[in-house]
């Protein structure tokens, strides 16, 4: 054997110490690779990519809050919402960006301390140039049929003026504010309609302010003209301030220019129930649009209490802004889906037959439709449009449905009683890699779906996958929009070319109501005394019907009083728009004058340990002067063995207010 084989045969000590110094060298800069390809940042993006701003009135220096950030916030405690004078805060909604790898993994926040960061950001309003809302046009009563123009006797350039566009504004660094950065200067027929305005927080986290609430118009044309039913959701001669864009931003991290997924900011009205949460969310249509259309894989199991509770809490937890709801789910009913021991029978295997008598309650089948007593006791879309449409009630989307019957023939996992400790109060205590997500659905879990009539915050084209580039990311447009004539027909929104495609400045909420009190002051339920004074129901999630009074909450939680005039007090409710007088035109302008003086839903201590009281009572806040005014009130005297009309037990004045309001909301008796 030669020397050389028999050095490697039997290598010396420093061959071997050197060899194995290679080698531990080698795997020390894999390891040092890889920890650096999977810190290093390809790519950013806008969390939310949908965020949620809403208008209020205060003009103080503190007179707005930040927006929920995540999905389970603390409760609102009671005047929280309003400045030190009354008015009526904004909702801000705060942007973050946030650095990914090439897996698409979360590496870290990006702020101005790490890296460079312009903001830019672009609101319009074009509400009073789109075309009238009648009804969701991707229903299939609305085959053949299409809506004309608002304002459609403002022709060719002039219709330009109709559109409220200040143009964009870009803001960088940290603790900005002030003039340069505010949506100013676009105008609605010669009028300078602000639109709101941008600023950072001490990290130089974009924060996005949308309006003060005005509403009005140049013309002095009427919110509503009876003799056209459609009028008071599109009210021409008007605007309001409320808008959308797309929220951008350019960054460079270790001195490298990076791509930025951007995303998208809607201004809303005022949220009058912030804890209340819809049966459906806004979030939740929008996992169900993905799902459907193959963007999200269906669930191959079903969670408890991911899937199945929220459906039935949900519905207790509309108990604070709906009376039939309350009588039907709330504290000391048959189905208190809050009550501890009833959720823990609902989860358990053996209860099959509670299960099933639940799940037979749901609309889950169109067929079912008709059935008026079934779950969720919601109007559907085609309400106040259509006289015979299984969509004139809400039926359960079918994702839901699939998880209520797999529930149902026992197809679930119980996981109630390994449910994690709380859940987290705020950003700061979610994992870093979870954040992301966490903003993009808490943004929209505030926010309602159906019923698109049109709803609330946006409506029924954010049900269409056309709408997005990618999930919870709105497809962005860039070129000038199609003039689609003066009737948008049905055939034109399923077109390649049409509005649920790209989407510019202000194309989101063009959709919505105009001005957005009178579609709000509408949204009641007794539009149908004669079946039930207080169900079926439109959005109380978001404007209540019926609310516990604050003279109703001290009589529940003052433990001196005779324990039957407290539950007496808890039962009854208070119509949310009791001081509200008048017709339909006079009630709107009402609402367009005192929108910031409607009482706000806010957390206040309840009686802890008992049976019939919640720990928790929501309560109606109201602006110091219209409480003492409705504390002054003498209430109406009756004859005790005179029965109330159904109408007055609606919370109608008269059967002619009742009527007038029908004949707006195009409701006929069924």
């Amino acid at each position: 054997m030669s020397e050389k084989m028999e050095k490697l045969k039997n290598p010396s000590r420093r061959h071997f110490l050197r060899q194995s110094g290679m080698v531990a060298a080698a795997s020390l800069l894999s390891r040092f690779a890889k920890a650096n390809e999977e810190n290093r940042i390809v790519r950013a993006k806008i969390h939310p990519g949908i965020g949620v701003a809403r208008i209020g009135n205060s003009t103080e220096a503190d007179g707005f809050f930040i927006g929920p950030e995540v999905v389970k916030p603390p409760f609102t405690q009671a005047g929280a919402t309003r400045d030190k004078k009354g008015a009526l805060k904004r909702q801000a909604a705060r942007f973050r960006i946030y650095g990914y790898n090439a897996k698409g993994q979360v590496v870290k926040e990006l702020t101005p301390d790490n890296a460079t960061i312009q903001w830019q950001v672009h609101l319009a309003n074009k509400k009073a140039a789109w075309y009238r809302f009648t009804s969701a046009l991707d229903i299939p009563e609305n085959e053949g049929n299409g809506n004309p123009r608002r304002n459609a006797k403002v022709k060719g350039e002039e219709r330009k003026r109709l559109v409220i566009d200040p143009g964009a504004r870009s803001i960088s660094g940290k603790n900005l504010s002030g003039k340069a950065y505010q949506f100013n200067g676009g105008k609605f027929m010669g009028v300078e309609v602000p639109l709101g305005e941008l600023r950072t927080d001490e990290k130089g986290r974009l924060v996005v302010l949308g309006g003060l609430g005005k509403s009005g118009t140049p013309s002095g044309s009427p919110p509503y003209d009876p003799t056209d039913g459609d009028t008071f959701n599109n009210a021409d001669g008007w605007y309001d301030d409320t808008s959308d864009g797309p929220v951008r931003a350019s960054v460079e991290c270790d001195g490298e220019k990076i791509p930025v997924d951007p995303a998208w900011v809607i201004v809303g009205p005022p949220n009058y129930a912030p804890d209340v949460i819809g049966w459906r969310t806004l979030h939740d249509l929008l996992i169900h649009t993905y799902t459907a259309s193959g963007w999200l894989t269906v669930p191959r199991k079903t969670s408890f209490t991911k899937d199945v509770y929220p459906l039935l809490q949900r519905l207790s937890n509309l108990q604070w802004v709906n009376k039939g709801l309350a009588d039907t789910y709330g504290a000391g009913s048959d189905w208190n889906f809050e009550d501890p021991a009833v959720i823990a029978k609902l989860a358990e295997k053996s209860q099959r037959a509670m299960r099933r008598e639940v799940y037979d309650k749901f609309r889950v089948r169109e067929e079912d439709s008709n059935e008026r007593t079934r779950w969720p006791m919601f109007y559907g879309d085609a309400f106040g449009s259509f006289t015979d449409s299984p969509r004139n009630n809400f039926i359960v989307p079918e994702l839901s449905s699939l998880h209520l019957k797999r529930w149902a023939d026992g197809e679930y996992d119980n996981d109630w009683e390994a449910r994690a400790s709380a859940p987290p109060s705020k950003l700061e205590e979610v994992p870093l890699k979870q954040q992301p997500a966490e903003l993009d659905k808490a943004a929209l879990h505030f926010c309602l779906a159906d019923a698109f009539h049109p709803g609330c915050e946006l409506t029924w084209p954010m049900r269409h996958a056309t709408v997005y580039s990618a999930p919870f990311r709105i497809k962005h447009r860039d070129t000038p929009e199609k003039d689609y004539g003066d009737n948008l027909t049905e055939a034109q929104i399923k077109k390649l070319d049409g509005p649920l495609h790209g989407q510019g400045p202000g194309d989101l909420s063009k959709w919505m109501a105009i001005p957005w009190q009178g579609d709000t002051v509408f949204c009641r339920s007794g539009y149908e005394p004669e079946f039930d004074p207080y169900l079926p129901t439109f959005w109380p999630a978001r404007v209540p019907n019926h609310v516990l009074s604050e003279a109703d909450y001290r009589i529940v939680v003052d433990a001196r009083l005779p324990r039957a005039e407290r539950l007496a007090a808890f039962k009854r409710r208070v119509n949310w728009v009791r001081h509200m007088k008048g017709s339909p035109p006079d009630q709107i302008l009402q609402m367009v004058r005192e929108f910031d003086k409607m009482g706000v839903i806010e957390a206040r201590p309840g009686v802890r340990d008992d049976a019939d009281f919640p720990a928790i009572l929501f309560v109606e806040t109201l602006p110091p002067e219209l409480a003492k005014a409705f504390e002054a009130a003498v209430p109406k005297t009756r004859n005790p063995n005179e029965k109330p009309k159904p109408f007055e037990v609606a919370g109608w004045e008269s059967a002619e207010q009742l009527e007038a309001f029908r004949k707006a909301r195009g409701v006929k008796k069924r």
